[in-house]
């Protein structure tokens, strides 16, 4: 099973910004989420970009069984990712590092969730494992 995890605005700070999202960077999260992967039997892809159209380019694109995405602040307002995602046939979790229920009111709803099989939240970097953990163990 081909896993995507697509990272948008600015997740590639992370690890580099505020300590909500805690200190390990986006290298070191991909270096263990990728080896998590392949050893359950899947095989990773790992995307990422601040530019909106770039991620709603990768998801037309396809070729994944499965996708684990984390918008960033897309999340709250890419009506342009939200359609791209609906547009996708492979399983879809969404999520965030942060809680995002906890956070600014304007962080709280996600435009993206409705056109996704689930979201994880608020559980730091921990959030991609659970991702990918459950994909891959739910295979249909």
């Amino acid at each position: 099973m081909k896993i995507l995890v697509l990272n948008g605005v600015n997740i590639n700070m992370t690890g580099k910004r505020e300590e909500v999202y805690g200190s390990e960077t986006l290298d070191s999260i991909n270096a263990r989420l990728g080896k998590f992967i392949e050893e359950r039997g899947g095989t990773p892809e790992f995307f990422q970009s601040n530019s909106e159209g770039a991620i709603v380019d990768r998801l037309q694109q396809g070729g994944f069984d499965a996708l684990i995405i984390n918008a960033g602040a897309y999340t709250h307002y890419s009506y342009a990712i939200a359609d791209a995602l609906y547009s996708v046939k492979a399983r879809k979790i969404e999520v965030h590092i942060s809680n995002i229920l906890a956070r600014e009111e304007f962080r709280q709803k996600s435009v993206i969730s409705k056109n996704c099989d689930g979201c994880i939240t608020g559980f730091g970097a921990d959030v991609y494992f659970m991702a990918a953990d459950y994909l891959l163990w739910k295979k249909d």
